[in-house]
Formats: C-alpha cells, structure tokens, sequence
C-alpha cells in the first residue's frame, strides 16, 4: 500500500470484508481497492454474500445473556472444548450470537482464482468447496455406479458411515420436500480422512450431493459460498466436521437445501 508495503494480502482484503481490519489500515486498504478494481469488485462479492447468509440464518438470531463470552480474543475461549462441546451447545451459540458471529466469519468467497495463489495455505474449510465440486463432477455424472449404497439400503449406509467416520447415529438427510429424492451414498477421502458422500436427484434428473468431512484446525464456524461457472457450493463447519452442498442449481435452492441439512444434521 506504500513503498514499503506495496500489497495487500488476502487476509487484508478478507478483514476488511468482514468489518474486522484495524482502524489505522482502512484508509490505506480504501486507496488499494481504489486502484485495484478486481480486488474491489471481490470485497464487494464478499460482502455481498455476507448479507445474503445472514438473511438465509436470520431466524436463528436470538439473543440472550453471555454472548459476548462467544467473541472474546482468539485464545481466551476454547470454542471447542468449553463453549461448544457438543452440536447442541454449538447450534444454541449460533442462534444466540449470530449477527455477531456473521460480521467476521461468514464473508470469505473462496473460488478457483483464490485457491490458485500460491501464497495462500488452505485450511481444510477453505479446501472443502474443491473436493466437493471435484466429487460431485466425477459422481453426479455417473449414470450407472453414482453410488456405493443405494437408497434402498438407507439404513446401511448410515451405519456403515457413521462407523468409518467415527459418529454415532449419523443421519442421511432427507429432502424430499425440497423435491429431491436419495440416490444413494458413498465412502470417499475428505482432508485426507473418510469422508461421506450423499447424492439426491430431482424428478428431472437434476443431481445434488451433500459431503461431509472431518474438520481439523479450525476453532470458529464459518458459512460461505464458493461458485464454479455453473457449479455452486455452500459450505459450513460445525466442530470437528465440515459440510458442503453442491449443485449446478440456482442459488436460492441451494440456500434451501443447505437449510434443511443444517437444520437436520444439527438436531
């Protein structure tokens, strides 16, 4: 941003989306977005889509006594263990805290250019949306083996995941009020540890697949979307396990179809 700082790193940019760079950088941050109007026009997407999750969770925004023990500086809380450690000590947090939590986590839009810095080491959050596009464009396209499991073995699959991954009573989610039906799942790598991979399909063959993973090395829950020319993601983490829904299929269905997982996997 001077001569002795020429640039802005990814972090700068992704601060100043989520309202958190400091006081004393805004000014200079303000200049670079100035001159460098594909930096701008991404902080702008950003933002843009900070307010399109938050009025996707709005509902969940209740507040009560405490909150601001959910934001205190990074090490003064152990999210994981103290505050949160169980989901339904998470999902209480995210409904109590969420315009808060919403300013500084839920910005990020992490899409191929992003990931093709080299400079930028990704977190495995920030890795999920590539191995949810990369499963779903090698599976979603399979005509006649989608699946390991069929739907008509939905018990199995379940027990058999939940083993491999480690989860007692894990749940296949259902969306058949969204209009899709379960094709089945599968077994897959996901942060280099089994993951999950469930697949559904609309009455015109439209595919969608739900993926899930163990999340390792984040502490604080982030909801984001990552896009692909015509491939959408919505991706979000809760505790030790990471999510994603993917789909060439319109932003507002997939905002539906990441609510009812949310809300299904979170019960």
């Amino acid at each position: 941003m001077n001569e002795n700082n020429p640039t802005v790193t990814e972090a700068d940019l992704h601060a100043f989306a989520d309202g958190l760079l400091p006081q004393e950088k805004q000014a200079e941050l303000q200049t670079w977005l100035t001159e460098n109007p594909e930096d701008a026009a991404a902080v702008a997407a950003w933002q843009a889509q900070n307010d399109d999750i938050r009025a996707m969770f709005s509902p969940y925004a209740v507040s009560k006594q405490g909150d601001g023990d959910l934001i205190l500086p990074k090490g003064k809380v152990s999210i994981g263990q103290s505050v949160m450690p169980h989901r339904s000590s998470w999902l209480m947090m995210f409904a109590a805290s969420v315009a808060l939590f919403f300013a500084g986590a839920a910005a990020g839009h992490f899409g191929p250019d992003l990931f093709a810095r080299p400079a930028l080491q990704l977190t495995s959050i920030e890795a999920l949306p590539q191995q949810a596009r990369s499963a779903f464009a090698v599976y979603a396209s399979d005509v006649r083996h989608p699946v390991e499991v069929g739907a008509d073995q939905e018990a199995h699959l379940a027990t058999w995941l939940g083993k491999r991954m480690n989860i007692a009573g894990l749940k296949v989610p259902s969306l058949q009020k969204l209009g899709f039906q379960l094709v089945g799942g599968r077994l897959l790598p996901v942060n280099g540890t089994p993951g999950a991979l469930f697949m559904y399909e609309n009455a015109t063959g439209q595919r969608l697949t739900v993926l899930m993973g163990r999340n390792s090395g984040n502490t604080t829950t982030s909801f984001r979307f990552a896009s692909d020319n015509a491939v959408e993601t919505f991706y979000w983490i809760d505790g030790t396990l990471g999510y994603a829904v993917t789909g060439e299929i319109s932003r507002d269905m997939l905002r539906q179809v990441a609510d009812e997982c949310y809300r299904q996997f979170s019960s």
